[in-house]
């Protein structure tokens, strides 16, 4: 896919994804989610908090902790090799870093909508817990349906990963408890 330029020039356009992105995006998206699921369950346990400001804090972490993976991508990089990225390997880093925020796109859609309207905050959180824990599970499932195996050593696989975000859930919660 190529695109043009003012001049008329052609330029390659935005490429799919390789396996390895898709593998490192999966791996961050997951970690942001367990980030927003700790955050809306924190500020659901303080209790009488307001959306603007449960959406503020979503916002500061998440983006905190985008930046910190992508710092981090940044500097193992260079310790490892000795050397700056190379373009090709700095946009790989961003696109896995910055392309994993949609994964936590819905609790600011619930935060927001619960900001604009009456609908109750600590109501629009936990429903973010739940879509939170839900996405967990739907990430689980695409880890797990395009590996070559059986039917039932997938179902195990996804049991598994179902079981420790659920621990991980739970540990989150006594946390905060």
């Amino acid at each position: 896919m190529t695109q043009r330029d003012e001049s008329g020039r052609q330029h390659p356009g935005p490429q799919p994804l390789t396996k390895s992105e898709r593998a490192d995006r999966l791996k961050e998206s997951i970690y942001l989610i367990f980030a927003a699921l700790a955050v809306t369950l924190a500020l659901r346990g303080h209790g009488d908090v307001e959306a603007g400001d449960a959406l503020v804090t979503l916002a500061v972490t998440l983006a905190g902790t985008v930046l910190a993976v992508f710092t981090a991508d940044v500097i193992a990089h260079v310790v490892v090799h000795g050397e700056l990225m190379s373009r090709g390997e700095l946009v790989h880093a961003m696109r896995t870093s910055f392309g994993a925020l949609p994964a936590v796109a819905l609790p600011f859609v619930l935060l927001g909508v619960s900001a604009l309207t009456r609908w109750d905050v600590n109501a629009a959180l936990l429903a973010s817990a739940v879509a939170l824990a839900f996405a967990l599970v739907a990430l689980a499932w695409v880890a797990v349906r395009r590996v070559t195996l059986r039917w039932w050593e997938r179902l195990v696989v996804l049991g598994i990963e179902t079981a420790l975000a659920m621990a991980v859930i739970a540990l989150q919660l006594l946390a905060h408890a």
